[in-house]
């Protein structure tokens, strides 16, 4: 009697064990899914992704991507890479600002723009992106693509020259793989990665 007495006991125990597990699963199938609801409705990954890729800045970015034709999501992805949005950014060869210029790189610029320089302006957000916009959209129009005038903004057209002439790189930036510099190759990879982001997130 003993024997069946606790095998009922352990049969009710299981049942009730199997119903509460039960329970359990079905409650963190509940929580699943309105955890994925919240995300479809409030769109959660764009509003993180956006607070990762902003558009600060934006009246400038696109005043001046606007009058150079060009694509301010692009310039977008420029500014995070070289910056990440902080105007008073130094690197390590002295570039400065937003877009991390140059001063010899700057003030060649303003001149043929006509515009007085100074390298303070450099930490200035609109002035800063007035020259970088600049400057990009001039190696754009030497190059005629994306790719390679990327490359020329980070090494200088002196150098992407040489990668041309000694089919290093090609003219249409498709084997961007063989950029020699490995600073210029990391950089030119993650602005177009970043680019395409900005493209997903904000182009609708």
């Amino acid at each position: 009697m003993k024997q069946n007495n606790n095998k009922e006991i352990n049969n009710k125990e299981k049942k009730v064990l199997s119903k509460r597990t039960r329970k359990m699963i079905i409650a963190f199938l509940l929580i699943l899914i309105i955890i994925f609801l919240i995300i479809k409705v409030f769109k959660i990954q764009d509003i993180i992704l956006k607070k990762i890729y902003p558009k600060d800045y934006s009246e400038y970015v696109y005043k001046y991507s606007n009058e150079n034709n060009l694509d301010p999501l692009l310039m977008f992805a420029i500014i995070k890479a070289e910056s990440n949005f902080k105007p008073d950014v130094i690197s390590k060869s002295n570039a400065v600002g937003l877009m991390q210029l140059m001063d010899s790189t700057a003030e060649e610029t303003a001149k043929k723009m006509n515009i007085e320089y100074d390298s303070s302006i450099l930490y200035e957000p609109e002035k800063n992106i007035l020259l970088g916009t600049k400057y990009y959209s001039l190696q754009y129009q030497k190059y005629g693509n994306i790719t390679v005038a990327l490359m020329a903004y980070n090494a200088g057209s002196g150098n992407v020259d040489k990668w041309i002439e000694k089919e290093i790189i090609e003219k249409n930036g498709g084997d961007a793989e063989n950029i020699p510099f490995k600073e210029t190759n990391n950089y030119v990879r993650r602005i177009l990665r970043d680019y395409e982001i900005y493209k997903e997130l904000y182009n609708d």
